[in-house]
C-alpha cells in the first residue's frame, strides 16, 4: 500500500506529531481540523457556526492538496462542546456538501483542543 502525507499551506500546519492528511491507497484520512487561521494560528470565529466553517474550511484544503474536491468526501466526523450548537453547525456544514453529503457522525466532547467548539476530520476516496 502506498502511503502519502500531504501537507499544504491552506490548513494551519500540525501543532504536535501528526501530519495534515495521509492518503493511504485510495483513501485520504485528514487530521481534525480545528478553527485556526492557516497564516496567523489564531483562533477563527466565537461561535460554534464561525468555528465549523474555518474548520472546514482547513479540512477542505487538506482535501484540494490530495487533489480531490469535497465531493470525494465519504465520512466526516464533527466533535462539538455543546449538542444544542448541532442546528447551527449543522446548517455551515451542508454548505460544504451540496448535493450528496458523506456519511456522519457528530460527538458531544467535554474539551477540545485550545479549548475550541468544533474539530471535524474527514475520509475521502479517490
Amino acid at each position: 500500500m502506498n502511503r502519502q502525507i500531504i501537507r499544504t499551506d491552506n490548513a494551519p500546519g500540525a501543532i504536535g506529531p501528526y501530519n495534515q492528511g495521509v492518503r493511504a491507497g485510495g483513501f485520504l484520512f485528514t487530521a481534525g481540523q480545528i478553527p485556526l487561521d492557516p497564516k496567523t494560528m489564531e483562533i477563527v470565529g466565537t461561535t460554534a457556526a464561525e468555528q465549523a466553517r474555518q474548520a472546514l474550511v482547513n479540512a477542505k484544503g487538506i482535501v484540494e492538496a490530495a487533489g480531490l474536491t469535497m465531493g470525494d468526501v465519504v465520512k466526516a466526523t464533527v466533535f462539538i462542546r455543546d449538542m444544542g450548537q448541532f442546528a447551527a453547525i449543522n446548517e455551515v456544514y451542508a454548505t460544504f456538501f451540496p448535493g450528496e453529503p458523506p456519511a456522519r457522525s457528530v460527538v458531544e466532547v467535554s474539551r477540545l483542543p485550545k479549548d475550541v467548539l468544533v474539530e471535524i476530520e474527514l475520509v475521502a476516496y479517490a
